[in-house]
């Protein structure tokens, strides 16, 4: 039998060896219970970044949910460029947006982030200046000391790296968190890459809705002016630019070797002076672009300026034959267009460039499908109408001289004189036919457009005639001819009490315009003011004014000017 101190040692011992052991099991369980904690966030976190496919937000959530998950400070997810040596986007939280501006720039990859591009594994410090990568940090950046970085890979690429500093109580990442982390990665690698893939559905959708669109309104034959605007309006929405412009050459026949200079022909954005700008093709990006065919990203338009990151695209219509250059630039300060998009805007482009290809195309068929249908209505004309008018002549002259009573051969010599006049019409109508006068601006419309506008309510009696090729009329004696015209016959409705005005415009050598009425005369008064200006829109171009009065009465007022030089 032990002894009483036997027995009470071995009491003590027994109370020892049980206190320790329940001290084992509360460690067990309270670790039991922090894991089962650990891991019930670990999921909350997995269930929050699935839960939703915008990426923009599933990044940021990855970061917060991170945060919470080992209860650090500050986080940020660095995303990779396609090229995989430096991060195109960086999504962070803990760091307010005044300390942002204060600190400039966001992070491109260099000092202990770079160390995770170049050699992608987890990464756990306890200082982060004692690091042989660290480069310090920029002015006004928040003190960092305990880092914990880890990769995100999708599909066993590295899409990016998530990057946490300062765990609570300035206590150091533990061996768990990272653990913890590296799972959350894994998951984010997931939700990444189907919020990816549906942004690249729907970015795609959205460029390829755009370029449908303006193959619709091409082919409805709108102004192709009005379409360049139109494609640059709806690629600086897409791309996110603060400017988009079009350059192209003046003459897109010309030869790509041969130009030395673009022009803005359309522009969205809020700069007034981009329209009508002139870009030199030898020593610009935009011109490198134009030369080779190949888009570049460049980090700024210029040195200086508000103008920052811009991608420049070429308009090709094949292989080797570029029509212009899309340029999409942000300001200055803003972060360059994501990779991306490139592929996306770059068929945009080529689409674009083909739909104004192919409409010119069609404007070409149509037009050469007019003048066809011109020549052949020409040659109607000239083969039967002119035909049988001469032989309409033909036989009221023979029925003038077989006629003697005076007053039937006096109207028979009208009659002759109005087939003549009408073959003589529509000679003048084969001639505009044929030379395509209804193309652009034509003068003959724009007179009789002036001769209806001034003697339509007057109650003359007007008398036309148009000869000669007035489409070689244009610029400034056009003007000058529609001024004159329209200033005679104010002239006669307004001061020589005429019943009938005839007006002659003729093109030989000269421009004629001749205005005859029947009325009483010009006053001297209308002669001082109205007909000084006529006179000298005459000398303006090299021509001559004349009034004069016919043996009959009335007034003729003849204008000439010589034709330009070809």
């Amino acid at each position: 039998m032990p002894g009483d101190d036997e027995s009470l040692l071995l009491d003590t011992l027994s109370q020892l060896r049980l206190q320790q052991m329940l001290a084992e099991m509360q460690e067990r369980i309270e670790q039991m219970t922090a894991s089962r904690e650990q891991f019930d966030g670990l999921l909350e976190a997995i269930l929050t970044i699935s839960s939703g496919l915008d990426l923009a937000a599933t990044l940021r959530r990855i970061v917060d949910a991170a945060i919470r998950l080992v209860d650090c400070r500050y986080g940020a997810l660095g995303v990779l460029n396609d090229s995989g040596d430096g991060l195109q986007d960086f999504v962070y939280s803990g760091i307010d947006e005044d300390t942002r501006l204060l600190i400039g720039e966001l992070p491109t990859g260099h000092g202990l982030l770079g160390l995770l591009i170049d050699r992608p594994a987890s990464i756990r410090l306890g200082n982060i200046a004692g690091h042989a990568a660290s480069v310090g940090f920029p002015a006004h950046h928040p003190p960092m000391r305990t880092f914990l970085g880890v990769p995100v890979r999708i599909r066993e690429q590295v899409y990016g790296n998530l990057y946490l500093t300062d765990k609570a109580a300035g206590q150091p990442f533990t061996e768990d968190d990272e653990i913890l982390i590296e799972a959350l990665a894994a998951a984010a690698g997931i939700a990444i890459d189907n919020a990816r893939l549906f942004e690249q559905a729907r970015q795609r959708q959205q460029w390829q809705q755009a370029a449908s669109e303006i193959r619709g309104e091409l082919l409805a034959a709108i102004d192709p002016s009005e379409v360049l605007d139109l494609i640059a309006l709806r690629a600086r929405h897409l791309a996110g630019a603060d400017h988009v412009l079009i350059a192209r050459p003046d003459d897109l026949e010309q030869e790509a070797a041969d130009v030395t200079d673009l022009t803005v022909t359309a522009y969205a954005g809020t700069d007034p002076s981009v329209p009508g700008m002139r870009i030199g093709v030898d020593d610009t990006a935009t011109g490198r672009v134009y030369r080779t065919g190949n888009l570049i990203q460049v980090p700024g338009i210029s040195d200086t300026g508000p103008h920052g990151p811009a991608l420049l695209l070429p308009l090709r219509v094949s292989a080797d034959a570029v029509t212009g250059v899309l340029a999409l630039v942000r300001n200055r300060g803003r972060a360059p267009f994501d990779d991306r998009q490139l592929p996306l805007a770059a068929a945009f482009a080529d689409q674009a460039a083909l739909a104004l290809k192919l409409a010119d195309d069609q404007r070409q068929l149509t037009a050469l499908s007019l003048i066809a249908e011109r020549d052949r209505i020409a040659r109607d004309l000239h083969d039967h109408v002119i035909q049988r008018l001469f032989a309409h002549g033909l036989h009221l002259q023979s029925a003038q001289a077989r006629s003697r009573v005076p007053e039937a051969r006096q109207r028979l010599s009208e009659m002759i004189d109005d087939v003549q006049d009408i073959i003589t019409d529509v000679r003048t109508a084969i001639f505009d036919l044929q030379n395509g006068e209804n193309d652009g601006f034509a003068l003959r419309p724009a007179l009789t457009a002036i001769i209806t506008e001034q003697t339509g309510e007057s109650g003359l009696r007007t008398t036309v005639r148009m000869t000669g090729p007035l489409n070689v009329v244009t610029g400034p004696l056009a003007d000058h001819a529609e001024a004159v015209l329209r200033e005679a016959l104010s002239n006669v409705v307004h001061h020589a009490h005429a019943h009938h005005v005839d007006v002659t415009v003729s093109v030989d050598d000269d421009l004629t315009i001749s205005v005859t009425d029947d009325g009483i005369g010009l006053p001297d008064t209308a002669a001082r003011s109205g007909l000084h200006n006529l006179t000298a829109r005459a000398q303006q171009a090299g021509g001559t004014c004349t009034i004069t009065t016919p043996t009959t009465g009335g007034t003729q007022l003849t204008w000439t000017a010589p034709l330009p030089e070809p």
